[in-house]
This record gives structure tokens, sequence and C-alpha cells, in this order.
């Protein structure tokens, strides 16, 4: 699940009757900005062959995405903030959802990669302006946590939903459908928003900083290009060296400006806690990882063992419950026992080892022998990673700063799946060509070295993709050195909403 900005927004007086219904409203936005980032995976290679997409600028699909709604999320909390949460949520659903049409519509891939970066950027607007409605909505402490275990548990199934309706949607209507689809969920909760969502106007005195957003977003937007450009121009190319270097220039400019500016987007002092950097910097190494997982499986299955659309999104459900039991059955039982890095380190250490199944898969693998075990162990190291992390970034935080941590967990999230789907995919296609071209040697064999050379690319960027999950395992043992909650300094316990 993704944790967005709260901030701590007035309450309404005396509780909202109609609140279960306006929870519904809310939670349907939030589930339709979580499913789409798993529903557009399956429906991949499908749009990838209509449009015709080359196999370098396939991810731009994903990060496109995961780029705008990361680089913009601390930025569309402070602009629900200044306008108003309701007045926000609702520009953000029609405007998602005409991002949506405009994708689905797409006749040419750079269409496509442009409807996908408005996608993000409304749901940047979207996301922080549901929780905070939340929030306001429900001001009796029980019942406020009844309602975030409502949104919680569907947000975290919003995965595994996005994986069965990618498929149903692929294989039995088309591709265009999974973006589609979003036009009558916001329709819906458009309507529903008006009639039983209520807010205060927003606060005038709020300033935004723009140059902060421009100066992130431009950095991160100049390192994922200079990736995905890796591909085609090889690591030398003075324009992929000019790229990643003008990216992170930018970068620590974002950082020098964040110290000086009225109003920062990311005060510094919360990235100068030890145990919040090495949460954040875990998370966005742990997401590197799975981002790929989720490109290059969606392909193996549909493109090499010619799975139908909707039997590999069914194959990706018990990943999916994976990660749900290793967040609520194990990690979330034992945190309050024992220190975070107990249960971080080894969650990634058994994520990297699944990853380890998919470093031997062949043209002809067996998906319960192969796969499956694979799948597993991903899912339960996730698991038992991302709750502990969620949890120990937002401990004892001012209430002033804990709209803006939990933004920068999910903004690190994003960012960590969009570097890491550009980087591992280039890896992946360089590597897939190189094969090929050492291996074709009689063109009679040409379909069978090019299947070859697919799953040699996407093995060499998964043993990538294990090592950056044992980095962020070594992050986590060496920076997260906070204690068990219950052995924790008082003020420091862990909140009850966490993802």
């Amino acid at each position: 699940m993704s944790v967005t900005r709260t901030g701590e927004p007035d309450a309404p007086v005396g509780p909202d009757p109609h609140r279960w219904w306006a929870l519904v409203v809310i939670a349907l936005a939030q589930l339709m900005v979580v499913l789409d980032a798993t529903i557009v995976n399956i429906a991949l290679p499908s749009a990838q062959r209509d449009l015709g997409m080359s196999d370098g600028n396939r991810q731009w699909v994903i990060t496109a995405y995961t780029l705008a709604f990361g680089g913009l999320l601390l930025l569309g909390g402070r602009v629900a903030d200044l306008v108003g949460r309701k007045r926000t949520f609702v520009i953000g659903l029609i405007g998602f959802a005409a991002a949506s049409g405009l994708g689905g519509a797409a006749t040419t891939s750079g269409m496509l990669f442009g409807a996908r970066a408005l996608q993000g950027a409304f749901a940047a607007l979207l996301a922080p302006s549901a929780l905070s409605l939340l929030t306001t909505t429900f001001t009796d402490p029980k019942e406020r946590g009844k309602a975030f275990g409502i949104y919680g548990a569907l947000a975290g199934s919003g995965a595994a939903i996005g994986f069965i309706v990618g498929g149903l949607l692929t294989e039995y209507l088309n591709w265009r459908w999974c973006l589609y689809v979003n036009i009558p969920i916001a329709v819906i909760a458009v309507f529903g928003a008006f009639g039983l969502l209520r807010d205060r106007p927003g606060h005038k005195n709020v300033r935004l900083d723009v140059p902060g957003a421009v100066l992130g977003c431009g950095g991160l937007v100049a390192i994922v290009y200079g990736f995905s450009e890796a591909e085609s121009r090889g690591w030398s190319d003075p324009l992929v060296l000019g790229l990643l270097a003008g990216g992170v220039a930018l970068l620590v400019v974002f950082v020098w400006w964040q110290n000086r500016a009225p109003s920062p987007l990311l005060p510094l002092h919360i990235v100068k806690d030890r145990n919040r950097a090495g949460c954040f910097l875990t998370m966005g190494l742990a997401v590197i990882g799975m981002f790929g997982v989720f490109l290059f499986m969606t392909y193996y299955l549909q493109v090499v063992l010619r799975y139908s659309p909707l039997k590999t999104g069914l194959a990706f459900l018990p990943l999916t419950v994976a990660i749900i039991i290793g967040s609520t059955q194990i990690s979330a039982r034992l945190l309050p026992r024992v220190a975070p890095r107990v249960l971080m380190v080894p969650g990634m250490v058994l994520a990297a080892g699944g990853m380890l199944f998919f470093t031997q898969l062949t043209v002809d693998s067996d998906y319960a022998g192969e796969l499956l075990p694979g799948l597993l162990l991903l899912g339960l190291g996730m698991g038992l990673t991302f709750m502990p992390v969620f949890a120990t970034a937002t401990a004892g935080v001012a209430p002033q700063d804990a709209g803006v941590t939990s933004a920068t967990v999910n903004t690190s999230q994003q960012v960590g799946g969009s570097i890491g789907t550009a980087l591992l995919n280039t890896i992946a296609t360089t590597s897939s060509a190189a094969y090929i071209t050492a291996h074709l040697r009689d063109p009679a064999q040409k379909a069978l070295v090019v299947r070859e050379g697919t799953v040699h690319g996407y093995t060499v960027a998964i043993w990538w993709a294990a090592g950056i999950m044992l980095l962020a395992g070594l992050v986590a043992g060496l920076m997260v050195t906070a204690k068990a909650p219950k052995h924790a300094p008082t003020g420091s316990a862990v909140p009850e909403s966490v993802g």
C-alpha cells in the first residue's frame, strides 16, 4: 500500500452522517490510482505491438506514470492545503479520467507516454487529498481506525485487482480498456464527492515550492531518460553521460534550494534523521527490484511462455497474497516486539533469494517448480520489509511534519520504481542484443536464438535486481537502528495508519 501526505487538517464539527458512504468514494478513487500501476503492466505487451514501441522505449509506459506521480506528490499535498482537499480531489479525478481517455485513444507511443505522465500528475493531486479527506471525515479514534483498515485493505489489494482486471480487459476487449476503465470509476467518484464529501476552504497562506518541484522532477526525468537512451546509444555516449550528469546536478541544486526555500517541498531535517533516511533509501532500492520483476515476468509469461493476458494476471496472484501475509500476519505481529531491521534485513534477503529462482529461467521453465517459489519468496520478503519501513519512517515525527514524511516514503517508492524500470530494462535489452549477435549463426535458428536471447537479458537484469535487494538489506541493517516500538522513548510510537 502506498502512504501519502495527510497533514494535520482541521476536522469538520460533528460526525458526518454520510461518512461511511464518503469512505466508499475516497477508497474507490485510491483504488483507481493503485491498480493503475499493475493493470497497465499486463496490457503492455499488447500495447507495444499495437503502437510499434521499441524494447528500449516500452518502459516509459510505466516510468512516465511513476515519475510524474512520485515527483509531484509533495507539491500535490501542498496544492490540496492551498485550494481545499475536496476541490483538489475532484480536479484530480476529472484530470485522471481525461488522461486515461487520452491514453486509451493513443495512436502513437509518444501520445501514450504523455497520457501516462498526465495520469501520474493528476494522481499526485488525487492521492494526498483522498487521505486528507479520510482524516477529516472520521474524527472518532475508533471509527478512524476502522476506516483506515478498510481503506488500507482496498488499496493493498489494488495490485491483485489490477493484475486480474488487466488480464480480463486485455484478453476479452483490448489493452485500451485498461485505461478506459478509469473513466466510469472516476465519474462515479466525482458525483459521490459532490454529494457526500465535506471540507473546509483551503488555507490561503500556504506557499507552493514550484522551483523545488521543477528541479526535483527535472533531475529525475533526466536520469531516467539517460538510462533509457543508454540502450540504443551505449553508456559512454555524450548525450547519455550529459543526461545523467545533468540529472544529478539538478538534484544537487534541489537539495541546496530546499535548505533555502521559504516553504520547501521537503524540509531537510526530515531526511537528516538516520532511521528515516535509512527507511527512504531501503524503500527506493527495494522497489527498484520489484518493478523490474513485474516488467520482465509480464513479458516472459506472455511472450516467451505464450500465456494469455488473463493467465498472466492470475500467475502474479501468489506474489500479492504473499506480500499481504508477510505484512499483516508476520511483520504487524512481530514489530511491537523486535527492532525494525530484524524484519527488514531478512525480508530483503528473502526477496533476493526469490529473485535467484528467476535467474535460472529458460525458454520453457515450469511455473510450479521454478516461478512460483520465487514469487512466494519475493512477496514474503517485500511484505516483511514494507510494513516496518512505513512504520519506522513515520514514527515520532512532529505533527506538522507527519504529512510530508508520509509523502516522502511514497515518493521514494515511486521514484525507485521509475529508476529501476528504466535501468533494468536497458540492462535487459542490451544483454539480449549482445547474446543474439554472438549466437545467431544459423538463420534457420533465428526464432529460437531470439527467444533464448530475450530470456538471457531478463536473467542478467534480475541478477542486478537481486544485488540491489541485498544492498537494500545492507542499508537497513546499517542505518535503521531504531528499537522495537515498545522499547522506544515516549513519543516515538508507531502510528496506527501505516501502509
